[in-house]
């Protein structure tokens, strides 16, 4: 299996939007990272925007 590297990623937010991630994360059993990370993924899917290494008809085993 390759390990893949990953970077760091800080920002602000309103608490109301932090909280409403952390119950989507809680109800899929998530951490709050992957959980943005599944939500960037379905909208680069959705919107026709290419995540470099990944396939485009790859799917989110999730």
């Amino acid at each position: 299996m390759a390990i893949t590297k990953t970077t760091t990623l800080t920002f602000r937010i309103d608490p109301a939007l932090k909280e409403a991630l952390r119950l989507a994360a809680e109800r899929e059993h998530r951490s709050l990272a992957n959980m943005v990370e599944v939500l960037i993924r379905d909208y680069c899917g959705q919107h026709g925007i290419a995540i470099a290494g990944q396939s485009p008809n790859t799917s989110n085993p999730d």
